[in-house]
This record gives structure tokens, sequence and C-alpha cells, in this order.
């Protein structure tokens, strides 16, 4: 049976081996990760001749840099299946519905999987968040999940359960224990940061309890966009009007800036206007002609990748350089780790209080705990790791997979 684990950045698919074992799929790079994304592109034919042609994954990417970036780049599809003003959106004259992006994403991830590891079939145990982003209530967490199961539906998965992507991951790391362990399980993605406490054994895990905060790898990003990205782009800059007073250019512009997804958006007639008004009115006309540049060319992806590659730089060293130049855009800058530290405080307060609650709820002190599993994305984050090193200690602390474990412990849940 399967084991599926639809991240925001990143998806994998796993089966559970005769021997009990999980074999991960590959896909045509050769990684065993899947990028969340897809790529709508209106100048090529789609299935029967129909435009636009949508891409996902390595070929998403591939489509979107050989076509230098004329269509729609679409990713994080996953954060906004709790949010229910997300209804469908307009792809180049086609309506799509939320579930019927995620599920043209799960399809191309499918037949892709298939290529290695032959049909799938229709079972399939699927990961979930412990709070999905942007649902605010149980009802909000139902509605996120009949989403996801349509979606699922629509790429050949109709019989599904759903699995804690923690509880899945401690599921991974049971099948490398010999003895008994009380361990604590952070899962970092791209949009949510969940954790389990489980009791594990080679045999069993027992659960003892789970919680979860809707923010992780998106919300760094966002921040890092915000200090080294959006003061040269206008943010903090000012215009002045016909009527000759001083405004300060609209701060939701960067808002949607620092969400890579959220950036086509943008690309509205409305907001066309708004910064071609700038353009003439502004203090500093340079910084909104890089916007208009940004916004106008979808370079969404390629800032957000330098972004990427800047935060990971400084997880192996103090410092790293960032840099992103195109046509009137020149940002750079070096980058100590302290900053990111202090820009992301607030997200890690966050994530410190969830773990604390965690363990209030479930009456067990930090020294209880015998090991941290730390996996997903942002768990490489020193920060991150600082944060679970200071409440339990440096030495217990545990990786491994930490981009595949959840989808590994899935297939080792299906049986």
């Amino acid at each position: 049976m399967l084991g599926l684990d639809f991240g925001t950045t990143n998806s994998a698919i796993a089966r559970r081996r005769p021997d009990g074992g999980a074999a991960l799929a590959r896909f045509g790079d050769g990684a065993t990760t899947f990028r969340s994304i897809l790529y709508v592109d209106p100048d090529a034919p789609g299935p029967l001749g129909l435009p636009p042609c949508v891409s996902a994954g390595p070929e998403a990417v591939r489509a979107y840099v050989e076509t230098g970036g004329r269509g729609r780049l679409i990713q994080s599809i996953k954060a906004h299946l709790g949010a229910r003003s997300f209804t469908t959106t307009d792809l180049f004259g086609v309506r799509y519905r939320l579930e019927d992006l995620v599920g043209l994403l799960l399809r191309h991830l499918r037949a892709a999987a298939e290529r290695e590891l032959g049909p799938l079939g229709r079972a399939v145990v699927v990961g979930r968040p412990v709070r999905f982003a942007g649902a605010r209530d149980a009802d909000d967490e139902a509605f996120a999940l009949a989403r996801l199961r349509a979606a699922l539906a629509q790429a050949g998965f109709d019989d599904v359960t759903f699995a804690l992507e923690p509880v899945a991951a401690a599921a991974s790391y049971r099948a490398r224990l010999a003895r008994e362990e009380l361990v604590l399980i952070g899962d970092f993605g791209g949009g949510t940061s969940d954790f389990s406490l489980v009791r594990v054994s080679p045999r069993d895990a027992e659960v003892l309890g789970v919680d979860g905060v809707a923010l992780a790898g998106d919300a760094f990003d966002a921040r890092l966009i915000r200090h080294l990205a959006a003061p040269g782009l206008g943010l903090g800059s000012t215009y002045r009007t016909a009527f000759g007073r001083e405004l300060p250019v609209p701060g939701w512009l960067f808002e949607r800036v620092e969400r890579w997804d959220q950036l086509s958006f943008l690309k509205t007639r409305e907001t066309s206007e708004l910064l071609r008004r700038l353009q003439y009115e502004a203090a500093e006309p340079e910084k909104i002609d890089a916007l208009v540049h940004l916004v106008e060319d979808d370079l969404g992806f390629r800032l957000h990748g330098a972004v990427e590659a800047t935060k990971r730089g400084l997880s192996d060293a103090t410092e790293a350089p960032f840099a992103f130049a195109d046509g009137p855009i020149a940002l750079a800058a070096a980058v100590a780790r302290s900053a990111m530290d202090a820009w992301i405080a607030a997200e890690l307060a966050a994530i410190g209080a969830c773990v604390d609650r965690l363990l209030a709820a479930t009456s067990t002190a930090p020294d209880d705990v015998a090991a941290v599993f730390l996996t997903g994305g942002s768990s490489f984050v020193p920060a991150v790791r600082a944060l679970f090193a200071t409440r339990f200690g440096a030495e217990r602390l545990r990786g491994g997979e930490e981009l595949t474990s959840v989808a590994t412990g899935l297939a080792l849940l299906a049986g």
C-alpha cells in the first residue's frame, strides 16, 4: 500500500515493501521529492488540443525557464485548502477550483511515480497537518480535508486514509529504534509546523498528544523578503498625490511580494494602473520601476529562489550573500545569521509556545523526553534547532531523511 506526503513545497510517494520497509518513488531528475508546483502555459496546447497546457513538478520549473516565464507558476496550493475565501481562479480564460488545481498536481505526481513503481491502485494513506493553514476552527479543518479528498479522487485515489504528518514521521523514526523511547516529533513544512509526543518501540507506538501551528518555511521566507528585497522595491518610500499630499507606497503590495505564490495576483488591470501612477508620483521612482518589472515579468519564483539560497547559506555559515538582479532590479546584501534570527523571532516564539503547550497538555517535562526528531525542510534552520537544543539539550536532537520521512512513515502505517 502507498503513503503520499502532499506538501506545501515538496511532495513524495512511498510504497510498503514485502520485507516491511518502504521504497520511495524517484522522479525524472532522480530526486525522491516532487516539487509541489504547477506551470500554466497559455501558448501551448493542453490535452485534446485545448489550452492552456499545465505541467507540474520538475517539468513545471523547466517549462517556466524555457518559456521565459510567459505563463503562470503556482505554488503553495496546499496552504489554501483551509481558506474558504479561495474558491476559484481564472488562468488564461479557464476557471479552476482549488481542488482542481490540487487534483492536477496530484495526477502529475501519480503519473511520475508510476513510471518507476508501476500502477499505484486506488488505496493510499495521505498525510495531513495537525492544523491546516488558513483553518480557523474544526469546521474549516473538515472543509480542508473534504477538498483534499476530492482532489485525491481526481487523481484516482478514492480509498483514502488520512494520518497526521508528525505521527507518520514517528513511524519512520520507530523503524530505526532498538528500544522504547519517549520522542517528540517536529515536522516543519512550508506552511505548517506540527508536533507529536509519541512513546515508540520497535514494535508499536503510542501517541500521547499532538499540536501544530500554521507557519513554517514560507513565513520565514516572507520575513527575509520583507527585510532584504522589499525596501529596494519601494517599501517605506513615498509618493506625492495630484493634490500635493505625500503618502507611503501601499504596504499591501509588499504583502503579495512576500508570498511569491500570490505575486501573480498583482497582475490585474487595477494594480497595473496603480503601479504606473506610482512610477510618475514616487519620490524614488527607480524602486517602483523595479517593482513593476518584478510583477510584469512574474519574477517571484526567481526572487524567492535567491532568498532560499541565502537561507540555505545561513544554515552552514554565520553570514551569507543575498543577490537578485534582473533589468532595473539590483538587490544585494550581506546577511548575518543573527539578523535572520531576529527577523523570524515572532515565528520562533509561536513554534516554541506550541511545543510548550503540547508538553503541558501531556504533563510531560522536557527531561522526560529521550529524543527530539526534527524533520522537514525548515528543520535545517539553525534558529529552529537552537530552540529545541535550549529546551531539551543538543545531544537529544535527531534527524535524517528530512524531506522524505513523512512519506516513508505513511507507507509503513499503510501496513
